[in-house]
């Protein structure tokens, strides 16, 4: 039995955990918000997919095209804050790079490898922990409005097709038909079979952390500033003191990028600025996540009501809301559901986003010791339970059954 560290209590951390006392760790979980906070990172507010097919990263050859358009029009989901843009211009010289066609491809490839195998990840824990309580097993359907989205949309349903993702299309009356609650703006809308979703990621969350507590698991509340592997540990600083482990694994979301420079790795992990809205009491308005593709956003039936959650800032970890795009939500979510009521609990997230698309998942170039999964930007729910079981080989020395070798920090 080691003792290690899990630093980062969203869906990768806590599936972390749950995977290292399979193994009959000691383990340490340090989370500083608290586990499922509104403060804390993406996971808190998520649209709360299980998207097993979201293999088609934010990087394609799309960009050299349409991102002037998004970067300028007031109804793009896409926004940049231009005075963040000295600090952001190397990760978008290498977002660029990462778009090329052979590029682009070879991640959605990379992607549709840990997509389909993301369920092998919470079966065990799902039954295990009793969390089947939250799940909705109704899949997801995208939206489109026009013709031309439709149409602007083939090459990557054709990608995912070929990548062995299911898809089901549907015409206007077909939508209609299955969410009558929507507007009938739509012409076409596509299916996901196999995909599901969450009616409450939080309480998810901390069922899964109460659960691991019970069986030994301890939960910190502070906040780890550093780093230091050393031949026989690990040591790090946190803002309560020093403490000591065999092994850490950083799973710190978009807050990882300079615990893994102390590990001798210099990753462009930036953040993409998310938000949500919650319109109370509308969640039998429609079954199942429904997300407008042109527009860039969800809305999922919860436990509390419809939760419409998307768009993209690039604006660093700030903490200060962008009005407008919280407005374009709510017009946007109206649009589409005429019967949404007023929202309520504004929020804003940090997804962790990389240039290349791909997740950060591997050991430390500085040490075996600690051991990396983070940068799963917006599909660290759908890869956690996977992302855990990959941690918990690692840490072991145990040749893991994924292949992993795309994911290594060492890539940059």
């Amino acid at each position: 039995m080691a003792r290690i560290a899990v630093i980062g209590g969203g869906f990768v951390g806590l599936s972390s955990a749950y995977w290292l006392l399979r193994d009959g760790h000691q383990v340490t979980v340090f989370e500083s918000t608290g586990v499922g906070h509104p403060q804390g990172g993406a996971s808190f507010g998520n649209a709360g997919t299980f998207a097993n097919y979201a293999c088609i990263p934010v990087n394609n050859p799309s960009v050299f095209r349409d991102l002037p358009r998004y970067l300028l029009s007031s109804e793009s989901p896409l926004r940049l804050r231009w005075s963040y843009l000295p600090q952001l211009a190397p990760w978008l010289a290498r977002f660029l790079w990462s778009s090329t066609t052979a590029r682009y491809t070879a991640s959605a490839t990379e992607l549709s490898h840990l997509l389909a195998r993301a369920h092998t990840g919470y079966a065990d824990m799902v039954v295990q922990v009793g969390l089947e309580q939250f799940i909705q097993r109704r899949e997801c359907l995208y939206l489109y409005s026009t013709k031309n989205a439709f149409a602007g949309s083939q090459a990557t349903l054709d990608l995912r097709r070929r990548l062995g993702v299911q898809v089901s299309v549907l015409d206007g009356a077909q939508v209609q038909a299955l969410e009558p609650s929507l507007s009938p703006i739509f012409e076409r809308g596509v299916l996901f079979p196999g995909s599901w979703f969450l009616s409450d990621p939080a309480a998810f969350l901390n069922t899964l952390k109460d659960w691991s507590m019970t069986h030994g698991v301890q939960l910190q509340n502070t906040k780890v500033t550093k780093i230091f592997p050393r031949a026989d540990g690990v040591t790090l600083h946190t803002a309560a003191g020093e403490a000591s482990f065999d092994k850490v694994a950083l799973c710190a979301g978009a807050f990882s990028r300079d615990l893994a420079a102390q590990c001798g790795d210099r990753v462009p992990l930036d953040a993409e600025r998310g938000y949500h809205l919650m319109f109370p009491d509308t969640h039998a308005l429609i079954s199942r996540p429904v997300g407008w593709a042109e527009r860039g956003f969800y809305m999922t039936p919860m436990a509390r009501g419809i939760r419409v959650a998307g768009t993209v800032e690039l604006a660093g970890l700030q903490r200060n809301q962008h009005q407008g795009l919280l407005e374009l939500l709510s017009f946007s979510a109206r649009r589409a559901l005429p019967a949404l009521t007023v929202p309520t609990e504004p929020w804003l997230g940090f997804r962790p986003t990389l240039p290349d698309g791909l997740p950060v998942m591997g050991y430390a170039s500085a040490s075996k010791r600690v051991v990396y999964a983070f940068g799963h930007q917006h599909i660290g729910l759908t890869l956690g339970g996977l992302s855990g079981a990959l941690v918990a080989d690692l840490v072991a020395g145990r040749t893991p059954a994924l292949d992993h070798k795309a994911f290594a920090a060492s890539r940059f």
